[in-house]
């Protein structure tokens, strides 16, 4: 009698089978979930593939813990009155049903507000409604769909995971059976009679295919799922061909065995295996390096103000942040490390975490959370602990919070690869159609060696390893990256567009004169204060200008961005921006101004004497030549005949532009064809960043941590701007160059693969290292392109 097969696990229904629907299952469990998906209308999940669920386990009562805060506050990232955010391991997750049912849980619960899964590190991070579903809950859901999360109490974490060992163990069991069946087969190598007796001879080849079976069905199975997928998917993928190798060399060999034709091609098949294994450990520890260099040492500019006892102020890097240390946050910028308020009012957007763009309101003594974003004057706070970069990377790279850039966009590595599978089908095909015509004998290593010798594996390492290598090399030298597909999309921009004040603008070095009433001292002191909650460069150049005062609490604290800010204390209100924003009338000037207006009442003007960046001129010399340049700018055109001696005569000078203007600017350019690249300063160009093809943040002592930004650069590397671009399109030059040697090497292993002179074996050995070669090729290319970079540097330095 067969056994019967659970419809959700696919496990044996051994003797207890439970019919359902006219289906069967191993279990109540099984049967639960799937009832679960049939009410909520996502049995599609099973169309994906045949039992793709996890078997369900007795969960009753296993996570009780879970109910208690302590635990609740370590184990979530994200915890307030309303939403928390949890990030969970999922040891379970191995194929794409798995990605797709753990990413609409919001329709099993619907007080989930997302779920995203990085099938990477096999973890699943979850947004939901606090008020309606508790963490347990979340817990238990998971594991009665067939996904329980591994939850680490010994560290409170909950993405602790062991490392994965699977490569090693496929490796070396490989390396063992290549090892043996070579031994085995030397005697026929070498035609020695007296140890090839007839006796042993049979002996010997089913050994080789007893060893040859765990290395097929094993070590070799990665390959069969991926191509799997890939043509399940109507895709071709690069592991067809290899999986097809592999395939045909075991069926023939085997045979061959069988019927005593011969010793078969198991000599071949093991050593493809273990070198094609042996390439892959080779890239997955060159990426662990390159994930390393990526996450640990490339740290963000960002810096924050911190508050001494005696005091003074200082800007410091966030990850000098130190438990205890006091903060203070300005209007609109980033809460790097959860704190404790203790000042001030705040009003916290978490859509940067959450999505929800509803601010929320804390009282002194209130929690906050990391990544946050203040959105109602400056507030104080102590810091509970020290930054996790790691955590500030993961925001920063949330793909809820990114605009798609890559629509559209096709990467030069998908542009060229996209028909090699086929071509390389084609003519495995052709050329055995023409051996089992002219030699039989050949026909079947001519299609082997044809499939292993022209694996893309070198054209699909090329552009990661490239990029890569690249990102870190950037992220040395102060220019943050946020992935590669920026570095290809950089290369390609034709139109560069920069705001004015405090992006081409230095307020290190800026003066202001005052011009009007003189002001009260209360009134100096309201100005300072209302200063210094503000980011915007015209407020800290501003601010950092006017003699100190105390320090005291607005009432109500509000920026307009692109016109200016406003603030009251006691029955005092003021403004400070543009001359229409405080009431009065513009008058043309040379020089950017700043209006002050007190109870509505027009005070006077500051009149600044703007610092230009240094190598501004020489910067915008050298750029003119490939791209179209823009100043977009939100100020008056008071620096407007500066700017025309300063730059190039071809550059455009737009002035009095609001934030909308300047999105309204790029889009429509864009429309025309232009590939723009946005350089502002964070704040008031969010919108234009998120819009251009590419968006350089520059920092320069301000949180500028932005997801609307693809780049930050440190404002000391501003004139080192077009060094990045022209690195950015030598990088697209070496992987072409990579592209070219790999079909080099392509043709000349095809001619000799199609004339039946390449053994199998010898195919596998050469296909990964073409692969290694290429890998180092891209980084020793690359990291002469960085010292290239680094030596321009130092010889402007010295000038």
């Amino acid at each position: 009698m067969d056994k019967l097969s659970c419809f959700h696990c696919g496990d044996d229904c051994d003797s207890s089978v439970i019919s359902f629907n006219k289906k069967n299952f191993c279990c109540n469990g099984c049967k639960t979930v799937y009832e679960i998906f049939s009410e909520n209308d996502l049995t599609c999940y099973y169309d994906l593939q045949n039992a793709p669920g996890s078997p369900s386990i007795d969960i009753q009562g296993k996570y009780d813990f879970l109910s208690q805060e302590n635990i609740i506050e370590k184990l979530t990232e994200f915890n307030d009155d309303n939403i928390q955010i949890v990030t969970l391991y999922i040891p379970h997750i191995h194929c794409s049903s798995c990605i797709w049912i753990l990413e609409n849980l919001n329709k099993l619960n619907e007080n989930v507000t997302s779920s995203q899964v990085n099938f990477g590190k096999k973890t699943v991070r979850v947004t939901y409604n606090l008020k309606k579903v508790t963490l347990k809950a979340i817990v238990l859901l998971l594991a009665t769909i067939g996904y329980e999360p591994y939850i680490s109490l010994d560290d409170f974490k909950t993405g602790q995971q062991n490392v994965n060992r699977s490569l090693i163990y496929k490796l070396g069991i490989a390396g063992f059976a290549f090892g043996n069946v070579m031994f085995l087969s030397f005697p026929e190598y070498f035609e020695v009679g007296e140890f090839w007796l007839e006796q042993y001879k049979h002996l010997f080849r089913w050994l080789m295919l007893v060893f040859s079976i765990p290395v097929v069905f094993y070590a070799g199975s990665d390959y069969f799922i991926s191509a799997y997928k890939g043509l399940r998917s109507k895709l071709l993928n690069i592991d067809v061909p290899i999986a097809l190798g592999i395939a045909v060399l075991f069926i023939r060999s085997t045979a061959e065995v069988i019927f005593d034709l011969g010793s078969g091609f198991f000599d071949s098949l093991t050593g493809l295996v273990f070198f094609l294994l042996l390439g892959k450990f080779f890239q997955q520890k060159t990426y662990t390096f390159l994930s390393f260099e990526r996450d640990y040492k490339s740290y963000f500019p960002i810096a924050i103000t911190k508050l001494h006892s005696n005091g003074n102020e200082s800007p410091i890097q966030v990850y000098d942040i130190k438990k205890g240390d006091r903060l203070l946050i300005r209007n609109e910028e980033l809460i790097p490390v959860d704190g404790i308020l203790i000042n001030g009012k705040a009003r916290i957007d978490y859509s940067f975490v959450t999505g929800e763009s509803e601010t929320v309101s804390k009282l002194s003594g209130d929690k906050l959370f990391a990544g946050g974003k203040q959105t109602s004057g400056v507030i104080e706070m102590e810091a509970l602990k020290s930054v996790e970069q790691s955590y500030l990377t993961q925001l920063w790279s949330n793909d809820v919070f990114n605009k798609n850039k890559e629509d559209g966009f096709t990467t030069l590595t998908n542009a060229i690869s996209k028909r090699f599978t086929i071509a390389v089908l084609s003519i495995a095909i052709i050329a055995t159609l023409f051996w089992l015509i002219t030699d039989a004998s050949k026909a079947m290593n001519v299609f082997t060696a044809v499939l292993i010798i022209a694996c893309p594996c070198a054209i699909a390492l090329s552009a990661p390893f490239t990029f890569g290598n690249l990102l870190r090399i950037f992220g040395k030298l102060k220019f943050y990256v946020k992935n590669a597909s920026v570095i290809e999309q950089l290369a390609h921009i034709n139109t560069i567009i920069f705001d004015k004040t405090g992006t081409i603008t230095s307020h290190k070095k800026s003066t202001a004169n005052y011009d009007g009433e003189v002001l009260s001292f209360s009134e100096e002191q309201l100005l300072k204060n209302t200063l210094r909650g503000s980011n915007h460069p015209l407020s800290r150049t501003l601010y950092d200008i006017l003699d100190e005062h105390s320090i005291i609490s607005l009432n109500h604290f509000e920026e307009h961005l692109g016109k200016g800010i406003e603030a009251t204390y006691d029955k005092n209100h003021i403004k400070i921006g543009s001359a229409s924003f405080v009431g009065t009338k513009e008058t043309p000037l040379l020089n950017t101004t700043v209006h002050v207006s007190t109870n509505n009442h027009y005070k006077g003007k500051f009149t600044f004497f703007n610092s230009y960046r240094k190598g501004l001129s020489k910067l915008f010399n050298s750029l003119k030549k490939q791209y179209d340049l823009v100043i977009l700018s939100g100020d008056n055109a008071g620096e407007l005949e500066n700017l025309k001696k300063l730059l190039p005569s071809n550059t455009k000078l737009i002035f009095n532009q609001n934030p909308d203007n300047k999105l309204e600017y790029i889009k429509y350019h864009q429309s025309e064809g232009a590939k723009v690249l946005m350089v502002g300063d964070g704040l008031n160009d969010a919108g234009a960043l998120a819009q251009s093809n590419v968006g350089i943040a520059l920092s320069e002592n301000v949180n500028v941590f932005s997801p609307a930004c693809d780049a930050i650069l440190d404002a000391s590397k501003f004139n080192k701007l077009h060094a990045f671009i022209n690195a950015s399109k030598s990088a697209i030059t070496i992987i072409k160059w990579s592209f070219a040697l790999s079909f080099i090497y392509n043709i000349i292993g095809l001619y000799f693969a199609v004339t039946g002179q390449l053994a199998p074996v010898i195919a596998a050995i050469l296909m990964p290292l073409s692969s290694i070669s290429i890998v180092i090729f891209t980084t020793i290319a690359t990291n002469i392109l960085g010292q290239k970079i680094k030596k321009n540097n130092k010889n402007n330095e010295h000038k």
